[in-house]
């Protein structure tokens, strides 16, 4: 049987994360809602739970202006083109980093669970930070691409 390459998984784990969170930030842009509207909020008939007047920076940044969403896309954009590699980042040190990339998973998390949409986001780039930090510490090591070795007259 075959070792398991950690970084390989952290890879799948965050492409899948990152096309989540820019689909979430997509759906958090038309359906505006704080996630975190329940603690200490106010429940009235009818209206459901407003939130407190404590978290009137997280409702202004979130629900008023969807500045939350859109940093949450765009990290997602930078993983996947980090993780599913762009033909500019192709060979570069900056894509063959895992602490960066561990870096943008946790800000993404920390990002998407704000907002409702974000939930899953946030569990799944955690999981992929778990992964990336396994193989840091097993000192594997993302290869860069391979220049392409044709033989003369092989297909």
């Amino acid at each position: 049987m075959g070792n398991l390459v950690w970084h390989d998984l952290a890879r799948f784990i965050s492409v899948t994360a990152s096309a989540y969170a820019v689909w979430a930030g997509f759906w958090g842009i038309l359906y505006r809602k704080f996630f975190w509207e329940f603690l200490g909020g106010i429940l009235r008939n009818p209206g459901g739970v407003q939130p407190s007047p404590k978290v009137y920076m997280f409702i202004t940044v979130i629900v008023k202006f969807p500045f939350v969403q859109i940093i949450t896309m765009v990290l997602g954009f930078i993983m996947i083109a980090l993780d599913y590699p762009l033909p500019i980042l192709k060979g570069s040190s900056i894509r063959r980093s895992m602490p960066l990339r561990v870096v943008l998973l946790i800000l993404q998390s920390f990002f998407a669970v704000l907002f409702y949409q974000g939930t899953n986001v946030c569990l799944y780039s955690l999981i992929a930070t778990v992964c990336y930090i396994r193989a840091l510490s097993l000192g594997e090591r993302i290869e860069g691409s391979k220049a392409h070795t044709a033989r003369g007259g092989q297909a």
